[in-house]
């Protein structure tokens, strides 16, 4: 089926898409939006790898549940920077103890993850001819990532802009959304179709456990990422199962 573009529209997006619950919402706010959308992944070694899988998975059943996104959902980029994941030797990509380091951040914490992914991504977008990079970060429920923070993202999309002489924007609709609102959010975007596509498909998990399920998702329900989710559902069913208002 050829894509109608519709005028109103901007024409195209591409979204940083791990196949978790926040870029499970971007990919649907992204779709709703914009007359092209497609997606990029990174392998860089991180232990909850099964979250690539679980991109596949959210893709596929997007496509089933919503064919005039499927309208425009192009195609999907996957990316191997595991030589910058071993940099880190974090908790995020090798086997240590989820803690508060001597900085005061997570064990989690990635230096400069989001800054990577997001130049790798306008490298991609500009040979795609995409001006809009869409991304799940968020500074109200989030770990304490320094490069999820909107200044930062503001800086760096001024260099990109500069270094590339194209007028990139990073997107990032879930910036002042607690995970609460990004339940809310997914309900008015999708209705009960796109939750049940997050609880099913969608991977939060850092220990990357899909053995035990829970009513948000699948998860060890322990690790920092897992409780971000639990807590936002808990708050979010609390309220009624709203959408974002």
């Amino acid at each position: 089926m050829q894509t109608v573009l519709n005028p109103a529209r901007p024409a195209g997006a591409l979204v940083l898409f791990s196949g978790g619950q926040d870029s499970t919402a971007c990919l649907a706010w992204a779709l709703d939006r914009y007359d092209t959308v497609e997606t990029v992944g990174f392998d860089y070694g991180q232990r909850h790898a099964i979250e690539l899988t679980a991109r596949v998975a959210v893709r596929e059943a997007i496509v089933v549940a919503f064919p005039a996104w499927a309208a425009r959902l192009g195609a999907d980029h996957m990316i191997d920077i595991r030589a910058f994941g071993a940099i880190g030797e974090t908790a995020m990509t090798s086997d240590q103890a989820i803690v508060l380091t001597e900085r005061g951040l997570p064990s989690t914490f990635v230096p400069g993850r989001n800054l990577v992914f997001l130049t790798y991504a306008a490298a991609l977008a500009d040979r795609l001819s995409l001006d809009h990079l869409v991304g799940g970060m968020c500074e109200t429920d989030f770990s304490g990532y320094p490069d999820c923070r909107r200044a930062t993202l503001d800086a760096l999309e001024t260099a990109l802009r500069l270094g590339m002489e194209r007028d990139f924007r990073i997107d990032t609709p879930l910036m002042s959304l607690t995970k609460a609102q990004t339940w809310a959010l997914a309900m008015s975007l999708g209705r009960e179709s796109l939750i049940e596509i997050t609880v099913r498909h969608s991977h939060t998990c850092y220990r990357g456990v899909r053995e035990t399920t829970h009513d948000w998702g699948a998860g060890c329900g322990e690790c920092p990422a897992c409780d971000l989710r639990a807590r936002g559902w808990r708050e979010w069913v609390a309220q009624g199962r709203p959408g974002l208002s």
